[in-house]
């Protein structure tokens, strides 16, 4: 299993991006100014993760997609993230639906609750988003302390 940064040509993996984020154009909001990782296992893609800086010491996952899910490549995602933002970030965000497929996910990678986003869903997507059966209205956000406050 092996990890890359990918700096040009992010567009390429659209593809997974759009599994985790439905609209296109909202993804161009944050590839290009975030940082781009991709895990490869068997030298096939197996999950992208996008991050973004959003001041100092708090940098956001904005978008990660897994190819395969229950195969552990999420989770090996964030465990590289949080060694590699760890020196330079305070506090990492993580904005999603109200999901029962993804909180849960984050609450045992070490998210909290953070705050929510009201009509986030209803008033950034052109089409309703639905997950699990529900649709998606709130941005509920967490967050997850790396280091301490520099």
């Amino acid at each position: 299993m092996e990890i890359k940064i990918i700096s040009e040509n992010k567009k390429q993996f659209i593809h997974l991006l759009l599994l985790a984020d439905e609209q296109e154009n909202r993804i161009d909001t944050y590839l290009e100014r975030g940082t781009l990782f991709v895990l490869y296992d068997k030298n096939m893609v197996q999950c992208v993760c996008v991050v973004t800086k959003e001041q100092d010491n708090v940098y956001e996952i904005k978008n990660i997609a897994v190819q395969h899910k229950r195969q552990g490549y999420g989770k090996k995602m964030l465990q590289y993230i949080f060694h590699y933002y760890q020196k330079v970030c305070h506090t990492l965000l993580v904005g999603t639906g109200n999901s029962p497929l993804t909180i849960p996910f984050y609450e045992h990678c070490g998210f909290t609750y953070s705050h929510t986003v009201k009509n986030f869903f209803i008033e950034h997507y052109e089409k309703p988003i639905f997950e699990c059966g529900i649709q998606l209205v709130d941005m509920i956000y967490l967050k997850k302390q790396l280091s301490v406050p520099l």
